[in-house]
């Protein structure tokens, strides 16, 4: 099933018709999509009989109404050089246990955006993300399957200037301006997948001229660690909790390392899609 933040409350979603959670269940289940997570068991067995198509409650919606899927996250993680073919672009090798760092969790957005560059050094990386639906520690990587309440698209936008000042990579600063984790356009659920790790992901760059650019165009079959893999790395160190979020890396295409470098314009317009998932669109503007 799909579970979109539809106008800032939680919605069942399916061919553009959606129902509303709290007042389809009568109450039982919050509005808030951020307060899901904490009953998502309770909740994937009540939304199974549910249907957004032939309910006679539910609404047409647009896209433009819908928010981050998990709005307020606890943690958001990332994961760099997660692609074999992405590390070899940025001239590094592969890693051997997961790179870990964070977006903070005030850069989540939803996945219709305008976004402010805050310098002329922003960079784009698609990434399928993982929502957690069942949080704890020392998860073992067999049974990460139901902790995860679902995946979406994300962009983990990065100011590369920042992102490498100072000597030392300051890896967080640079990844978490405003609207710089959106995600979207809606979760969907494990059981609507068949594999997770072998969806393609797309990145094409729209100019005010019209001109369309692909930038990134993978498959998450070329992840390194997987996903089972990443959340029993995560849980052996911290606590996973409901409505956390995994950025699980990105492919090859980012800006940085073409010759020579591309970023973001003022004026354009960056379209991510992962098959099964959707699309999410950020729009960019110049600093006044």
């Amino acid at each position: 099933m799909r579970i979109a933040n539809l106008n800032g409350r939680a919605a069942l979603v399916a061919d553009g018709r959606a129902i509303d959670i709290a007042e389809a269940s009568d109450g039982t289940f919050p509005s808030d999509p951020a307060d899901l997570f904490d009953r998502w068991d309770e909740l994937m067995a009540w939304a199974g009989d549910q249907n957004p198509v032939t309910d006679a409650a539910s609404e047409s919606y647009a896209a433009t109404d819908l928010g981050a899927p998990s709005p307020r996250p606890s943690q958001v993680f990332g994961i760099g050089l997660n692609y074999a073919d992405h590390a070899a672009e940025a001239g590094l090798e592969s890693p051997d246990t997961p790179l870990v760092f964070t977006k903070f969790a005030s850069s989540v957005a939803g996945p219709d955006t305008d976004v402010t560059l805050p310098a002329d050094t922003v960079d784009w990386e698609a990434e399928l993300v993982v929502v957690i639906g069942r949080g704890g520690r020392n998860i073992a990587a067999e049974d990460a399957a139901a902790h995860i309440a679902g995946y979406t698209a994300g962009q983990d936008l990065s100011e590369r200037t920042l992102q490498w000042a100072g000597g030392t990579p300051q890896f967080s600063a640079g990844k978490s301006y405003e609207g710089f984790a959106p995600i979207g356009p809606v979760l969907v659920t494990v059981d609507e997948l068949a594999d997770p790790e072998n969806l393609r992901l797309t990145t094409t760059i729209h100019g005010p001229d019209g001109a369309v650019t692909t930038v990134q165009d993978g498959r998450t079959d070329q992840l390194i660690f997987s996903i089972p893999a990443l959340i029993a790395w995560l849980s052996a160190i911290v606590e996973l909790r409901p409505g956390d979020l995994i950025f699980t890396g990105t492919p090859p295409g980012v800006g940085a390392a073409m010759e020579p470098k591309r970023f973001l314009r003022d004026g354009e317009r960056l379209i991510t899609e992962i098959e099964g998932i959707g699309t999410i669109e950020q729009r960019f503007h110049a600093r006044e």
